[in-house]
């Protein structure tokens, strides 16, 4: 009977380490978009409370037909976006997703997000683990001045 007792005990503390690294996700939002557009971004804070670094590697959204992970870089002077393919959060650390830093694009949308909506985003991390959360839509404003040199710290 311990034997058998034995697995089981193994995968609870095996789920409960794997919960334990878990982001939290904080003030997620879906800009405001003009009818016929057909993308939009999403920011939010990530916190990584855990000991060991995670990534954000991917989403999805029912908005959407694509979701892509995204920065903006500066290049000979021009500020341009450009896709990433994984937006660290390391442990102990909280990373903003915001205008002229890290975000998500949406594409392909399947309706026009407005105002008062809420859009379910799903996202997906280096460890497996994916997480779902509702972005309420909201008009967002452009890059405030500093936003984007502390935009992944």
């Amino acid at each position: 009977m311990r034997i058998t007792a034995l697995p089981l005990v193994l995968f609870s503390l095996f789920s409960a380490t794997a919960l334990a690294q878990s982001l939290t996700v904080e003030e997620a939002q879906v800009r405001a978009v003009p009818p016929g557009s057909p993308t939009t971004a999403a920011f939010m804070e990530l916190t990584n409370p855990g000991e060991t670094d995670l990534a954000l590697v991917g989403g999805s959204s029912p908005l959407a037909g694509s979701l892509e992970l995204h920065n903006h870089v500066m290049v000979e002077g021009v500020m341009q976006m450009r896709q990433v393919e994984t937006i660290p959060v390391p442990a102990g650390e909280t990373v903003r997703l915001a205008p002229g830093g890290w975000h998500l694009m949406l594409f392909e949308l399947a309706r026009t997000p407005v105002e008062g909506d809420s859009i379910e985003l799903t996202l997906t991390l280096d460890n497996g683990e994916t997480l779902t959360v509702e972005a309420p839509v909201r008009r967002v404003q452009p890059m405030e001045e500093g936003d984007g040199e502390h935009a992944g710290h």
